[in-house]
């Protein structure tokens, strides 16, 4: 008799969580559809187009939108390593597609760019330039025009301030939010900022962790621990949480398939662990002195992830035709999510001039 009713129990609960599974996934393609359909790009010469094009030997995804195909080219280069984009691109872009044909990319090895087909052996530096440059060619043939004008984000910015030193002539500008500077003293100055919160809250468990590590950090575990001290701490995001609004972009998001959706995390961290190392020796300072191109650091005044007074410090011996420091007052390491509005704003206001000078100068 008594396992008779617990068979019927686990019966029971078996057929409740498969009916609050089914109705988690309705509920996820109910909100995805509205999204796609609110924000669908009907304009006779727009671009709403999701593409897998082949970049380094690999397959990887672009997603492109714009109201009018014949504007100038933004690409965005995301963060992480591995911290894909393409699930965040109606958050931040959708004044932007009026004036530009914005394009994001999943990098190799993230988001819907995660493959068995991705070695890991291929995520380092060198390929990641690679790929950029490529990508770059390739959007400057599609869209008929001799420059375009690239935004990195946090990792993204690494590979942008080397890609615009390397061929400066490709792009309008250079824009570099959360930009990296020195990877070493970085941590030393974001280890510093959560040790100097955690002390003055009182935080014991905090501190004990904190204390137990230093940088260069011997492993991803210690700089992940770091991090989520970080957030907690509000170094990163002055408001919210990253991770819980990260995760509802991506969940509801069209673009991504459910197995991108579940495989994101595992993708991202695999990303961290083979391409970080590559970072540990890095300082712009140094090895980027002068970009030939005008460039503009959006620096969130909250920003201990990539800390702003290190951005302060590589703007002023920054050599560049023209330089420009735009802060974010309520920001901290991503102003394009926590200022969207004035993000956008002020990217149509510096950076569509730049464009239109040179195409008259043509």
């Amino acid at each position: 008799m008594r396992m008779t009713w617990l068979k019927h129990l686990a019966v029971g609960i078996a057929v409740s969580v498969a009916a609050i599974f089914a109705i988690g996934l309705i509920l996820i393609e109910v909100v995805s559809a509205r999204l796609l359909s609110s924000t669908r790009i009907e304009t006779p010469n727009g671009i709403e187009s999701l593409e897998v094009v082949e970049i380094g030997g690999a397959r990887q995804t672009i997603y492109l939108r714009g109201h009018d195909q014949a504007k100038p080219v933004l690409l965005f280069m995301h963060g992480g390593p591995g911290a894909a984009s393409i699930a965040f691109a109606r958050n931040y872009g959708l004044r932007l597609e009026e004036e530009f044909v914005v394009v994001h990319w999943d990098q190799r090895g993230a988001g819907s760019s995660c493959s068995s087909d991705v070695p890991n052996e291929s995520l380092n530096l060198e390929q990641y330039l690679t790929d950029t440059l490529e990508l770059v060619n390739l959007l400057r043939a599609r869209f008929n025009t001799e420059k375009i004008t690239l935004i990195g984000h946090s990792w993204g910015s690494v590979l942008g301030v080397m890609t615009v030193q390397r061929h400066p002539e490709l792009f309008h500008a250079y824009v570099g939010m959360g930009q990296l500077v020195d990877t070493l003293r970085n941590e030393e100055v974001s280890l510093r900022f959560v040790l100097e919160s955690a002390r003055a809250e009182g935080n014991t468990q905090a501190i004990r962790e904190l204390s137990a590590i230093q940088p260069p950090y011997d492993n991803n575990a210690d700089l992940m621990l770091q991090r989520g001290w970080l957030s907690h701490y509000h170094g990163d995001s002055v408001e919210g949480n990253v991770l819980a609004d990260a995760a509802r972009s991506i969940i509801f998001n069209p673009e991504y398939s459910t197995g991108t959706k579940l495989s994101f995390y595992s993708c991202m961290m695999n990303s961290l662990k083979h391409a970080w190392g590559y970072l540990e020796h890095l300082d712009f300072i140094e090895s980027a002195k002068a970009l030939d191109v005008p460039v503009f650091f959006f620096a969130g005044r909250h920003d201990y992830n990539t800390p702003f007074e290190l951005v302060e410090e590589y703007f002023e011996v920054l050599e560049a035709p023209s330089k420009e420091i735009v802060w974010f007052e309520n920001s901290a390491h991503s102003p394009n999510e926590e200022e969207s509005d004035r993000y956008q704003k002020v990217l149509i206001e510096r950076i569509l001039p730049l464009t239109q000078i040179a195409q008259d100068a043509n």
